[in-house]
C-alpha cells in the first residue's frame, strides 16, 4: 500500500517542490500584470505572463543551483509548502482582479470600450497553458544537458562535464530553433508575404491617369507595383475631388487652380536588390509625369511592406491644390518588424537612395524653377527617411521641410534631438535646438517651441508627430536594464500612474504593446488625421486658414479608400 505522501502530486510534495524557482516564476508573472503603455487583451496578457514566469523560473533555478552548491538546500517543509500554495492561489486571484481594474482604467483613459469581465480568466488559462509548454521544453533541454553531462563525465570531472553538457544542450537547442523552426517558419512566412505582395485583383483595373505609375505611358507595369503600391496608386485623388473640396468651402477661384496630383511608385523585385536602380526608375517616372514642374515634391519612405500613409500623402495634395508629386519605392515585402530583423539597414538605404536620386535631379534645375522638396515617412518609414541625412543641419540645407510620424526608438536623428533637448522639456515633447527648425507635436496642432514662449517657426520646418504612449517610439534595448526617461518625472498623456519600470519585464510589456489592437486615433501608434494639421503648419499654402485644416481633417476622416482585398492585411 502506498504511503499517503506518495499519493500527493510531486509538485506539492515537500521533497519535490522547487520552491525558489516556483516563487520567482510567480512573482515575475504577477509583475507582468502591471500596466504598461497600452491595454492588453487576454491572449497577449497570458503569453506575456508565461514568458515572464519562465524567466523568473530560470532565475530561481539558477539561484537554487548556486545555493545547493554552497550546501544551502531550500526544501520547505510540508506546512511551509501549503502556505506557499495558499499565497500563490490567493495572490494570483488578487493580482488578476487588480490587473483587470488597471486595464479598465487605462482603457477609459485613452477612450477604449471596457474589457469583458471574463478577460482575467482567459488570461489565466492562456498563461498556464503556455507556461506548461515552455516548462516542458525547458526540462527537455535540461534532460538533454544531463545526459550529455553523463557522457562527457566519462572523460572530464563531473562538475565540468555538467557545465559542458548544459552549454552543449542549449547550443544544440538554439541551433535547432534557428535552423529548423525559425528557418522553416521564416521561409514559409516569407513566401506567404511575397504571395500577398504579388496578389493581383482584377476588381481594381490599371489607372487611366497618365500622372501616376502604372498608368498610360508608364514604364512601370501595374502588376509590378506590389500590393501596397497598387493600393497607393489606386487611391490617388482626382482633380475633380480636390476641386470639389475647395468648391464646398466657397473658394471657386481656388477650385479652378487645382491640378491632378502625381503619384510615383516603384515596387520591389525579390530577385533584384539594387535600390539605386529602383530609385533611378522612380526619378524617370517623375520626369515622365512632369513632377519637376510641380510646386512640391514629397519623397515618402514607406514601411516594411511598402505602405505609405494615405492621410499623410493626401493631406499635402489637398493643401497644395494638387500641385504636388509624391514618390516612393518599395524595399521589402515583409511587415516592418520582420523587415527590420532581417535587414535593419535596408530601410535607411532605401530612403537614402531615393532622396539622393531625386535631389541630384532637383539640383540640376535653375534655382528659381525648383519645386519645394520635402520628405516624409511613418514608423519604419521615418527611420528610413532619416537615413538620407547626417543631421538636422544637413536636413535643413537640402529640403524645404519634413514630416516624420511615429518615429521608432532606432531613429538616429530623433535619438540625438531627444537626448540634446532643452533642460526642462519632457522626453515625450522635447524642445530641440531652441525649436528653430525641428519641433515635436502629439496632434499636429500645438508644436513644442522655444522655452518661455512660442516664437515664429523659421523654415525649413521639420516636424515629428509622436505620442507619449506609443510603444514603437519608446521600446529600445536600454529599457531592459534601465528605466526609460518616459517613466521619470511628470507622466506624459495616456501613461497610467501605476506603470513602473521592472527590469526585463517592462521591455517585454513594451514589445507586447506594439501588438495592441483597437487603439483609437490620437493614442499609441495611431495618428488619424494629425498629418493634415502637421502639414498645414510645416508647409502652409498661401491663403490657407485654420478652418480649412479642420475641413480637410473631416474630409480625410470620411474617406473610403480602395483596397485590393479587404481580407488581407
Amino acid at each position: 500500500m502506498k504511503n499517503p505522501a506518495e499519493r500527493v502530486p510531486p509538485i506539492l510534495r515537500p521533497d519535490r517542490l522547487p520552491a525558489l524557482p516556483a516563487c520567482t516564476a510567480l512573482v515575475l508573472a504577477w509583475l507582468a500584470l502591471t500596466p504598461s503603455l497600452l491595454p492588453r487583451g487576454p491572449l497577449f496578457q497570458g503569453l506575456l505572463c508565461a514568458v515572464a514566469g519562465l524567466l523568473g523560473y530560470a532565475l530561481g533555478a539558477a539561484a537554487n543551483w548556486v545555493l545547493r552548491g554552497a550546501g544551502i538546500p531550500l526544501i520547505p517543509s510540508r506546512s511551509v509548502a501549503r502556505v506557499l500554495l495558499a499565497v500563490a492561489v490567493l495572490g494570483s486571484a488578487g493580482m488578476l482582479w487588480l490587473a483587470h481594474h488597471w486595464q479598465q482604467e487605462q482603457r477609459r483613459l485613452i477612450g477604449m470600450d471596457p474589457a469583458p469581465a471574463v478577460d482575467p480568466l482567459l488570461a489565466l488559462l492562456v498563461a498556464v497553458a503556455a507556461f506548461a509548454v515552455l516548462i516542458v521544453v525547458a526540462r527537455a533541454v535540461r534532460g538533454l544537458g544531463r545526459w550529455l553531462g553523463g557522457v562527457i563525465g566519462r572523460v572530464f570531472p563531473l562538475r565540468i562535464a555538467v557545465v559542458i553538457g548544459m552549454v552543449a544542450a542549449i547550443w544544440a537547442t538554439a541551433a535547432f530553433v534557428h535552423g529548423v523552426a525559425i528557418g522553416r517558419v521564416g521561409a514559409s512566412l516569407d513566401a506567404s508575404f511575397l504571395a500577398v505582395n504579388d496578389e493581383f485583383s482584377t476588381d481594381v483595373p490599371a489607372p487611366s491617369l497618365a500622372e501616376v505609375s502604372g498608368g498610360p505611358g508608364s514604364a512601370v507595369a501595374w502588376q509590378d507595383l506590389g500590393r501596397q503600391g497598387r493600393i497607393f496608386i489606386a487611391n490617388t485623388p482626382t482633380r475633380e475631388q480636390i476641386a470639389g473640396f475647395f468648391a464646398e468651402g466657397g473658394g471657386s477661384e481656388a477650385a479652378d487652380a487645382v491640378r491632378q496630383p502625381i503619384r510615383v511608385y516603384v515596387g520591389s523585385d525579390p530577385d533584384d536588390a539594387d535600390l539605386r536602380a529602383r530609385a533611378d526608375a522612380a526619378v524617370d517616372e517623375l520626369e515622365r509625369t512632369g513632377a519637376f514642374d510641380r510646386a512640391v515634391i514629397n519623397v515618402a519612405t514607406g514601411t516594411g511592406r511598402g505602405w505609405v500613409n494615405e492621410n499623410q500623402a493626401r493631406a499635402l495634395e489637398y493643401l497644395r491644390h494638387g500641385d504636388t508629386a509624391t514618390v516612393s519605392i518599395q524595399y521589402s515585402h515583409l511587415p516592418s518588424w520582420m523587415s527590420y530583423l532581417v535587414d535593419g539597414d535596408r530601410p535607411r538605404q532605401a530612403g537614402q537612395a531615393l532622396f539622393e536620386a531625386v535631389y541630384a535631379r532637383w539640383t540640376e534645375l535653375p534655382p528659381d524653377r525648383r519645386p519645394k522638396l520635402v520628405v516624409s515617412g511613418e514608423s519604419l518609414g521615418s527611420f528610413g527617411s532619416e537615413g538620407a541625412f547626417s543631421g538636422a543641419q544637413d536636413l535643413a540645407a537640402r529640403t524645404d521641410g519634413a514630416l516624420w510620424v511615429g518615429p521608432t526608438a532606432s531613429n538616429a536623428l530623433w535619438q540625438r534631438l531627444v537626448h540634446d533637448r532643452e533642460p526642462g522639456s519632457p522626453v515625450y515633447l522635447p524642445v530641440a535646438d531652441g525649436g528653430e527648425t525641428v519641433r515635436f507635436s502629439a496632434d499636429g496642432r500645438a508644436w513644442a517651441g522655444p522655452a518661455g514662449g512660442v516664437a515664429p517657426w523659421a523654415g525649413p520646418r521639420v516636424g515629428y508627430l509622436q505620442h507619449a504612449n506609443d510603444p514603437v517610439t519608446w521600446l529600445d534595448a536600454a529599457s531592459v536594464f534601465s528605466a526609460p526617461e518616459l517613466l521619470t518625472g511628470a507622466r506624459g498623456p495616456g501613461i497610467p500612474d501605476q506603470m513602473i519600470w521592472i527590469p526585463v519585464v517592462t521591455a517585454l510589456q513594451l514589445a507586447v504593446d506594439q501588438l495592441a489592437s483597437g487603439v483609437p486615433d490620437g493614442q499609441g501608434h495611431e495618428f488619424g488625421q494629425a498629418p493634415a494639421y502637421a502639414w498645414a503648419a510645416i508647409l502652409p499654402p498661401p491663403g490657407w486658414a485654420a478652418s480649412d485644416t479642420v475641413r480637410l481633417a473631416a474630409e480625410l476622416t470620411e474617406l473610403r479608400l480602395t483596397d485590393l482585398d479587404s481580407s488581407s492585411s
